[in-house]
């Protein structure tokens, strides 16, 4: 969607803040809707969950494409937001089953090539499409994807699970009773303001700057390229290094990409920011995200659903900061207060991570 904020906007003929409000509202359901899922999933399968959402969001998607106001496209994207919400943290809690923790970053950094190759194509895809022909194909191109995506993954089996008596709440009390996993949300929050909030604002602001919205969508675009180049360095290094490192590189990473674009807008700038912030998402991101699988083995699925819960619930804080400002073009400051926000992210988690101690099958702090 972020490529085609601006094409939505001209089209509905309403401000570009509200028509970011509404990208913000799908970030706020995927968010929202992730305890949900994590839960559902223990109860009904990995798979069972993916195929039913990935069904309703594909339908949803399409209903999308027929939006004449805001408020339509808005309660639409929310509603596909809430049910894609189901899809990755499904994905990656079906890591955290199958998968042995000493390989478990290789394997999602793996899952992150495929997460950016379809970025890119969808950036670029977006953009030109968007240029060329409507906004509305491309809801419907990404609702059709979602229904041949449910009917291929009735091959896929579904893993063992461990079954824990008790409330249906009880892998929530868990999680509330462990500060190291409450840091570790904390983090995800700050990280989905900083890095999803960024490459959210990259192609308005680069349109606000001239670009049209093929470029923007093709700049955007090289944020995918980025992750999937980046990615076989992050699973290499991974085995090598140790995790804290790997922040660090990506919050720098971030903080430059951040500064640039708080000075510029332009779009060379944005390709680099693009290449930068790509690198700060497989490098940080992916080590966060295997944290997340690892700090509370207990309450995987729980955790696993309110990292990615809080990922997006922080991108969403971000769309509805930056629709205050975005008709006034003020770009820079919303940048500059990301490059703010990524250096105590990326100190707290480098210094916390270092300390950590992976607990054994039975514990579950530190």
């Amino acid at each position: 969607m972020p490529p085609m904020l601006v094409a939505i906007a001209h089209d509905l003929d309403t401000p570009l803040g509200s028509v970011v409000r509404a990208a913000g509202a799908y970030f706020l359901a995927y968010g929202l809707s992730q305890p949900l899922w994590g839960s559902v999933s223990d109860r009904f399968g990995r798979v069972a969950t993916m195929r039913v959402t990935l069904l309703l969001a594909g339908l949803c998607s399409i209903a999308s494409a027929a939006a004449t106001s805001v408020p339509y496209l808005t309660v639409t994207r929310g509603l596909c937001g809430g049910l894609f919400g189901a899809a990755y943290p499904a994905a990656l809690i079906y890591l955290g089953d199958t998968v042995a923790a000493a390989v478990r970053q290789r394997d999602v950094s793996r899952l992150m090539v495929g997460v950016a190759l379809g970025t890119a194509v969808a950036s670029v895809g977006a953009g030109v499409v968007a240029d060329v022909l409507t906004w509305r194909l491309m809801f419907v191109l990404t609702g059709v994807a979602a229904l041949v995506l449910a009917w291929r993954l009735r091959v896929l089996p579904e893993p063992e699970r461990e079954h824990h008596g008790g409330s249906f709440l009880r892998p929530v009390g868990l999680v509330a009773h462990s500060p190291v996993t409450l840091f570790v949300l904390l983090c995800a929050l700050l990280e989905g303001a900083v890095l999803l909030g960024t490459i959210t604002l990259l192609p308005p602001a680069l349109e606000d700057a001239g670009a049209s919205t093929t470029v923007a969508g093709l700049v955007t675009g090289v944020y995918g390229v980025s992750v999937f180049a980046f990615a076989g360095f992050v699973g290499r290094f991974s085995q090598r290094w140790p995790a804290w490192r790997l922040i660090v590189v990506g919050a720098v990473a971030a903080l430059a990409a951040c500064v640039a674009l708080a000075l510029s807008q332009q779009v060379a700038v944005g390709v680099l920011v693009a290449v930068l912030l790509g690198l700060a998402w497989t490098a940080m991101h992916s080590t966060l995200q295997t944290w997340a699988t690892e700090v509370l083995p207990r309450a995987r699925a729980t955790v696993v659903s309110f990292f990615a819960g809080s990922l997006f619930v922080g991108s969403s804080l971000a769309a509805l900061v930056a629709s205050r400002v975005a008709d006034d073009g003020r770009f820079g400051v919303l940048f500059a207060a990301n490059a703010v926000l990524v250096v105590p992210l990326g100190l707290g988690a480098a210094g916390v991570r270092a300390r950590w101690k992976r607990p054994g099958p039975e514990t579950s702090e530190p």
